[in-house]
């Protein structure tokens, strides 16, 4: 183990559990707004996520200024590659301390095995999580990369590969939720963005799904951007989220 490696798993302090489902995408371009924001949660009430332009532009920074605040953090870089690569990026990011990290179920089994090996081996309890099929993606986009099947089935193939691997679940729609649980079991962790408040805005989002059905469909954890962030209170709009599920 390097030098850096040590220090990496030695700097990360104590860091709140919260009881909650709620992940707050932190999807900000500089260091300084993200801190801002991040200093408008309580980390008792969510986790956060950190996303490719933020991590790019900030690096490893930001999930020390995050740690240092208490949060736990979804890493959420999606990494796909030859398996020895993505187990490598996979254990650094574990390296950091982060609460979960993701990889593409696409990058195939033998790499998502790789990478969860790494992880057991090395003593971490990052939460490893696949992304199936992008949200982008329609079938005239998997057929153009060769993939001739409807989206909901490659979806399940791919859950199913990496309930195989032995990773702990995977980001779906909340409408894939349900059919999820019932093929990859009770203990397969959910991770489901694109969730909104009845209330808020519809903004880009073509299918709205509130926390509430969210949960009753079977997602574990809930990925919530603008309806937290551009909330006036977001401290008091996660609390309204929590209280709808009660």
């Amino acid at each position: 183990m390097t030098q850096l490696q040590q220090t990496n798993q030695q700097v990360t302090p104590d860091l709140i559990r919260p009881n909650s489902p709620i992940v707050v995408a932190i999807d900000k371009a500089s260091l300084n707004e993200a801190l801002q924001l991040a200093d408008q949660l309580d980390p008792s009430l969510c986790r956060v996520k950190v996303g490719k332009e933020l991590f790019t532009r900030c690096g490893p920074q930001i999930i020390n200024e995050l740690h240092s605040r208490g949060f736990e953090v979804f890493l959420d870089l999606k990494f796909h590659d030859i398996p020895n690569t993505t187990a490598q990026a996979v254990l650094a990011a574990a390296d950091m301390g982060v609460w979960m990290v993701n990889v593409h179920a696409s990058a195939g089994l033998v790499a998502m095995q790789e990478s969860k090996k790494r992880l057991v081996d090395a003593g971490h309890d990052t939460l490893l999580i696949a992304v199936t099929v992008l949200t982008s993606m329609t079938e005239e986009g998997l057929k153009g990369i060769g993939v001739d099947v409807a989206v909901t089935e490659q979806v399940e193939r791919l859950a199913l590969l990496t309930k195989e691997a032995g990773l702990d679940g995977v980001v779906c729609s909340a409408q894939e939720a349900s059919r999820l649980k019932q093929l990859c079991g009770q203990q397969f962790q959910l991770i489901t963005p694109g969730i909104r408040m009845a209330e808020d805005s519809a903004d880009d989002q073509k299918r709205i799904c509130t926390p509430s059905e969210a949960m009753q469909n079977g997602s574990d954890y809930l990925v919530i951007g603008r309806s937290i962030t551009q909330a006036a209170d977001p401290i008091h709009k996660m609390t309204q989220i929590l209280d709808s599920l009660k």
